[in-house]
């Protein structure tokens, strides 16, 4: 077959295919375009998730009819100057968004840069009609009417109408978190699905605008980042290690106010977060990268959802660095919704119902005032009940102050003081205005973690030797791991060799374990050096043995601790960073709110 160039009407479809793959696109591209506009409120009506109406309104600027009529055609723009693809300061600047659309749907176009100047315009499936005059306030009013209907085979691949609507709302989110100050709604099928008030540009409206649109368990434990590095900045709010999803939707990112999708961004937030969360889990947040234009580009794909950096390197060490002094800096802190959740589960009635807060829980007794007597109980059975109370005046037994004797100085400490140990692991402690439950078991394997990690960073651990050197029995390649291992085990304080083809000789361990179970230890590590694999690099393999290390030196489950040895504890944890989580990413204490417990018990 001889080549022959393809019609205007194909070659616009082919580029609506890269640009548009869903109606979710079609309102990302138009938005964008009423931001760049300078619009201050931006309005989003859909019907049939998209695929029988899209309109968007917004109070931008407006274009005039001869703008108006050059919009529609491929690669028209006003954002390009001088046609420099490194001097982008805009989120759209192709040109191929209102042609790509007009070509597979109805675009009706109606704009005025002033009252009383409005103009219109239509484009059907690639036919485009003259400008004519047209009624409008200033701003511009787009409608997409019929998506696909040009390109039918399209429809095959799209979701239901319930996962496009899903789609769009996402997208707008994404984009309404970037410009707070900027008023968004989204109406879907007659409904108001997302109402964002314009609240400024300050770190404080970005919060808000955040819980919003995350939820209020993430504005209630999130922390702000602001860190600059050779004008790079970085900004935004980071959930705490303990608040995390089982996938990735809860991270959103931007590159100078652009939403994208970079795995050199998510996989720097993985390097920062690194084992303060369970493997396969992911932590809330939305940062925000802003760099000089010209060290970043953004024209990788139509969909402009893709950027590559110049300097890669710096961008991702500006992301850990940054991350890890904020959550440094966070210390012990774990995420309020651990107590909420014991709370919401405590409210809940047997039917499956849930107690309205401030609420008595209705299976609670409440005396009759008539009789005394509890509602459904015999009088006799009262009287019963009350022989043993009466004598509750009196000591019944060793009324002597217990050893754990709360002091107001430790009670004003972030995680208070001592009370009580049950279940020979949980330590109870007492602040001001809340009680605190601290997994001890946990908490020191954390502590024990950061000890090693620190000395393996100021030059090796301190090593204890072995009067009598363990012999641990293994399989052969878990001993040749263990043996190809045996350099970096010792810069851990470990030291070890091949005692034949089937065991392993241990002569020194880590003095910061202490008496610790060796056969247990070295099997262990044995296992995780399969996991770990040769996938991770030197530094990341060291401090995933050292995690096991530390749970193998950490205070036991069913240890008893005395009130000093438990109150050392909350302080070291209190002056340790990441405390809040175990090295597995799971928490280490709860703190549950008096006026929460009161309500529990129907006392507000």
């Amino acid at each position: 077959m001889a080549i022959r160039q393809l019609s205007a009407s194909t070659i616009n479809r082919i580029a609506a295919g890269e640009v548009i793959e869903r109606p979710a696109s079609v309102v990302k591209e138009l938005v964008e375009n009423a931001i760049d506009a300078g619009a201050q409120q931006i309005d989003v009506t859909t019907v049939d998730g998209g695929l029988s109406l899209i309109r968007i309104v917004d109070d931008g600027c407006g274009m005039s009819g001869k703008d108006m009529s050059l919009a529609v055609e491929r690669h028209a723009t006003s954002k390009l100057s001088d046609e420099d693809l490194l001097n982008i300061h805009t989120l759209g600047f192709r040109g191929e968004a209102l042609p790509s659309i007009g070509s597979i749907a109805k675009l009706t176009i109606r704009s005025a840069q002033q009252a009383g100047s409005g103009a219109e315009i239509i484009v059907d499936r690639g036919r485009k009609s003259a400008v004519h005059p047209a009624a409008q306030n200033p701003g511009t009013l787009i409608e997409v009417a019929d998506l696909f209907s040009a390109t039918p085979g399209r429809l095959k691949f799209l979701k239901s109408e319930r996962a496009e609507s899903g789609a769009i709302s996402d997208m707008l989110k994404r984009i309404a978190m970037s410009r707070p100050d900027i008023g968004f709604t989204l109406t879907s099928g007659g409904r108001t699905a997302l109402k964002l008030p314009a609240t400024g540009r300050t770190p404080e409206a970005l919060l808000e605008r955040l819980g919003r649109l995350m939820g209020d368990d993430f504005m209630a434990n999130a922390l702000a980042v602001d860190a600059e590095r050779e004008g790079v900045r970085l900004s935004g709010f980071i959930g705490l290690p303990t608040l995390h999803r089982a996938n990735a939707a809860g991270q959103y990112l931007f590159v100078n106010g652009r939403p994208v999708k970079d795995k050199l961004l998510l996989g720097s937030v993985r390097g920062a977060y690194g084992d303060l969360i369970p493997r396969g889990r992911y932590a809330l947040l939305a940062l925000f990268v802003d760099l000089p234009v010209t060290e970043v580009d953004v024209n990788v794909h139509p969909a402009k959802a893709e950027v590559r950096f110049q300097d890669a390197g710096k961008v991702r060490g500006l992301l850990v660095g940054g991350l890890r002094d904020v959550l440094a800096e966070a210390g012990h802190r774990a995420s309020s919704h651990l107590g909420t959740e014991i709370f919401q589960a405590g409210f809940a009635q047997p039917g499956g119902g849930a107690q309205p807060s401030g609420d008595a829980p209705q299976h609670m007794y409440h005396a009759s005032p008539q009789s005394g007597t509890a509602p459904g109980m015999s009088y006799g059975y009262a009287e019963e009940m009350q022989a043993p109370i009466a004598g509750m005046s009196e000591p019944s037994g060793n009324t002597s102050a217990s050893d754990i004797t709360p002091s107001t100085a430790l009670m004003e400490k972030p995680l208070g003081a001592v009370r009580a140990q049950v279940h020979e692991n949980y330590i109870i402690a007492q602040t001001a205005d809340s009680m605190v439950i601290v997994d001890q078991h946990a908490a020191h394997e954390r502590l024990v973690y950061e000890r090693m990690k620190k000395a393996l960073a100021n030059g090796g651990v301190l090593r204890q030797g072995l009067l009598i050197p363990e012999v641990v029995n293994l399989d052969e390649p878990s001993v040749a791991r263990l043996g190809d291992a045996a350099e970096q085990l010792e810069e851990l304080g470990l030291v070890l060799e091949p005692f034949g083809p089937t065991a392993i000789v241990v002569r020194e361990v880590p003095a910061l374990l202490g008496d610790v179970d060796i056969q247990g230890l070295v099997k262990d590590l044995a296992d995780d050096l399969t996991d770990a694999g040769e996938a991770l690099v030197l530094r990341e393999r060291l401090e995933y043995v050292c995690a096991t290390m530390a749970c193998h030196g950490s205070v036991r489950s069913g240890r008893r601790l005395t009130g000093e040895e438990m109150n050392a504890l909350l302080r070291e944890m209190e002056a340790t960073p990441y405390s809040g989580q175990c090295n597995h990413g799971r928490p280490t204490y709860v703190e549950l709110k008096l006026a929460d417990i009161e309500r529990l018990f129907g006392r507000r």
